[in-house]
């Protein structure tokens, strides 16, 4: 199980100054422990791909922002990502909550119209960690607590690289 409370240790770990994102089921009890932490500022956005700019805009700044966001966004939000992030080679970890990823078969299915369009696996699913392989983005999966170290290895790598790093969600954050 992930819990909140170890979560925000994480960050303030690795010296996160802001998250930037949208919240989802797996992520809501996360953002309303942010919304009453007085050490991170919480900025929510509208759209996932606002959420990449204003990371980029926040690390220029001289902050260290940290990006929370659904995998349906980030496959929305591709542009943006590479626009903000991959192009101006910005070091920010990016959490994304794996919607869907309990319905996948282990291993994986093949990327067949047959697989992507059954009704008991979410597509989404399906396509994140290939879509994340194809755009060359470095990523962990997470499930509990016992985690979260991945998290402060990702920032390491992420500063070493100047590159972002992605952190894959595989539970909700209680």
């Amino acid at each position: 199980m992930l819990t909140t409370r170890r979560v925000l240790e994480t960050f303030k770990q690795i010296g996160i100054t802001h998250v930037v994102g949208l919240p989802d089921n797996s992520t809501a009890a996360l953002f309303h422990a942010l919304a009453d932490d007085p050490d991170i500022y919480l900025i929510t956005v509208t759209r996932e791909g606002e959420a990449f700019a204003t990371a980029a805009g926040l690390w220029i700044g001289g902050q260290k922002p940290l990006v929370v966001i659904q995998n349906t966004g980030l496959l929305e939000s591709g542009d943006a990502l590479r626009g903000a992030l991959i192009r101006m080679r910005i070091p920010v970890v990016c959490l994304v909550s794996y919607r869907g990823i309990k319905s996948l078969p282990n291993p994986p299915p093949p990327l067949t119209p047959d697989e992507l369009s059954r009704r008991e696996v979410d597509s989404v699913a399906a396509l994140l960690e290939p879509t994340l392989r194809a755009w060359n983005l470095s990523y962990e999966l997470v499930g509990d607590n016992s985690d979260l170290e991945k998290i402060v290895a990702a920032q390491q790598r992420a500063l070493q690289n100047n590159f972002p790093h992605f952190i894959l969600i595989a539970d909700t954050i209680r």
